[in-house]
């Protein structure tokens, strides 16, 4: 048992910290403070968010500081993958029916998301649309929010943390962290296992899916999920950049994504096969 575990909810899923010092209470309020501020900012589930105001009245919005590096790489995993990556894909889930009510029923036909350059201009954390337009930021959220909770962990003098968001996780103690690759269709297998420092992070199509076939991970230009991969999982500095590159990996091959980044990865097809990094710190079982 490590010296302090913590379990909460966080942004629709259950998270865990593990710290080689204790966490006390009021080091942990802070971080559920921070969670609560992160939701309020970029939420599309809550009225009261940023980002439903930016859907509600357009206009010019000042989001957190902490939304300056997570536009920006958004806005490289735009040009890397044509547009299929974009954070102005939230009508195209609220048309599949993953809206606030989940609804979980489709409307058709579906609904492509708008071009970024039409709609959207980002200055640093300011983000001004030309008319109401809902963002989703989660294909690098989830990452997002892991970094600044340890950067918290930090700030309150503790060292040496697993901060877990249901598989995605940013790992700093000392020695790495051996971690299983779940095959995204038997809970119970694994297609690999690998050695994190860092953070790692995966997509899966199964995670979030409903109706027949949907799943969450859409392509902007069609407004249609992915459906030649089931999973992905990065491995890089940054649960930011790795939870935004295992989407991406969905969307373009990882080629087009290596000039930009230094990532290592694994990518399961639906057929079963798989690819992955040559200098993966681990094995993978199914290829």
């Amino acid at each position: 048992m490590p010296p302090s575990e913590r379990r909460f909810s966080a942004i629709g899923a259950p998270w865990r910290i593990d710290t080689e010092e204790p966490l006390d209470d009021a080091g942990f309020e802070r971080v559920l403070a921070l969670v609560e501020e992160f939701d309020r900012a970029y939420s599309r589930f809550r009225d009261d968010s940023l980002v439903a105001r930016l859907a509600r009245d357009g206009g010019t919005v000042d989001f957190p500081e902490d939304a300056e590096p997570m536009f920006a790489l958004y806005a490289a995993l735009y040009r890397a993958t044509d547009g299929a990556l974009t954070p102005l894909v939230g009508a195209s889930l609220e048309q599949l029916g993953y809206d606030p009510a989940y609804r979980l029923t489709p409307r058709w036909p579906a609904l492509p998301s708008p071009a970024w350059d039409d709609r959207l201009r980002v200055e640093g954390s300011r983000v001004t649309a030309a008319e109401p337009v809902l963002l989703d930021v989660g294909a690098a959220g989830k990452g997002a929010l892991v970094d600044l909770v340890s950067a918290e962990l930090r700030a309150v003098g503790v060292g040496g943390a697993t901060v877990d968001a249901s598989g995605d996780l940013l790992h700093t103690a000392p020695e790495p962290l051996r971690v299983a690759l779940e095959h995204p269709y038997d809970s119970s297998l694994a297609i690999g296992v690998v050695e994190v420092s860092g953070a790692i992070c995966a997509s899966a199509a199964n995670r979030r899916a409903w109706a027949d076939g949907l799943h969450h991970v859409l392509d902007g230009r069609t407004g249609l999920p992915v459906r030649e991969v089931a999973a992905t999982w990065v491995l890089s500095e940054t649960a930011l950049e790795a939870d935004g590159l295992a989407t991406a990996l969905f969307l373009t091959d990882p080629e087009r994504l290596l000039g930009d980044f230094d990532f290592r990865w694994v990518r399961m097809f639906t057929d079963g096969s798989a690819d992955y990094s040559d200098d993966l710190p681990g094995e993978v079982f199914a290829a």
